[in-house]
């Protein structure tokens, strides 16, 4: 690996005990000697800020940073971990998720062969509470089009890094967002110009729980979606009849999905499921 790259990973965190040091593992693990791994709590009261003691106290934990403070939310949290962080190459990863092995290798070699890259983002897994496999996510190459109009955000903020320079030229999360944060930052990035590459590998893994926002508050991370989307959009920012703007909307999402689809289709990213959904059905079928 890279050792001139320094690797800063920043993790909001939130009463998440039952899997946050899965998470912390999951950094260590990588092997890279030139890592910092910023944790910001917001006070957690369920055992989180026992078990960050416990793992910075450790030998192998010296790249551990964390602090457990009241915040504004998420999106506060993860701009007070990227204005601590000092890394070269700098990931979101949030505190019930975890990366795979080999992911920083990956990471820093797809960098290196492309330097005018900005934002990096690569393929990724859904588990469930217990760390099973459910799917395998393969993702599209980078489209500016699919991104502003596809209802799904098919950049997965835990297997996606950024450059520095990103940060150092004053992009943070917009703090107005809790549920739809990543979404807008990454169309906002997207419409400032930088750049953005697939990198075809798995390098992290997403779990799905009861807790998760994404699972608890669906409803409130779509309004959110809508509502960013709309605003990003001159198509139908220039649209003044509310139902034209609904039509032409519902029409320019069917668009992207079709091509994210197709595109998903013809690469054969659909076949990597049937191991997986075979696997499951053979699970339900021996209880």
């Amino acid at each position: 690996m890279g050792e001139q790259q320094r690797i800063s990973i920043v993790t909001p965190s939130f009463n998440q005990a039952k899997f946050v040091g899965e998470c912390l593992e999951s950094v260590q693990s990588q092997g890279c000697s030139s890592v910092e791994h910023i944790v910001t709590d917001g006070v957690s009261t369920d055992g989180t800020v026992e078990i960050l003691k416990r793992y910075s106290q450790g030998a192998s934990y010296e790249h551990l940073r964390w602090a457990s403070e009241p915040d504004h939310g998420q999106s506060d949290a993860l701009n007070k971990g990227f204005l601590m962080a000092t890394g070269d190459i700098v990931g979101w990863l949030n505190s019930d998720d975890r990366y795979r092995p080999g992911c920083f290798q990956a990471v820093v070699e797809a960098f290196e062969k492309n330097p005018d890259v900005d934002i990096l983002y690569g393929d990724y897994t859904w588990i469930d509470e217990s760390g099973r496999v459910l799917r395998v996510r393969r993702e599209i190459e980078f489209s500016r089009f699919v991104l502003s109009y596809h209802r799904v955000l098919y950049i997965p903020t835990t297997a996606t890094f950024y450059r520095r320079r990103i940060f150092d030229e004053g992009n943070f999360i917009d703090t107005q967002y809790h549920y739809a944060m990543d979404y807008e930052f990454f169309l906002r990035l997207a419409h400032k110009g930088y750049r953005f590459k697939h990198e075809p590998r798995l390098l992290a893994d997403f779990r799905w729980h009861s807790n998760s926002k994404t699972g608890a508050h669906p409803e409130k991370q779509l309004a959110e979606h809508d509502m960013i989307a709309a605003s990003y959009s001159k198509v139908l920012r220039n649209l003044r009849n509310e139902t034209s703007r609904k039509i032409t909307l519902s029409a320019l999402r069917l668009a992207a999905a079709g091509l994210r689809y197709s595109e998903k289709l013809v690469r054969g990213y659909y076949l990597g499921q049937i191991p997986v959904f075979a696997r499951r059905v053979a699970n339900v079928s021996a209880r």
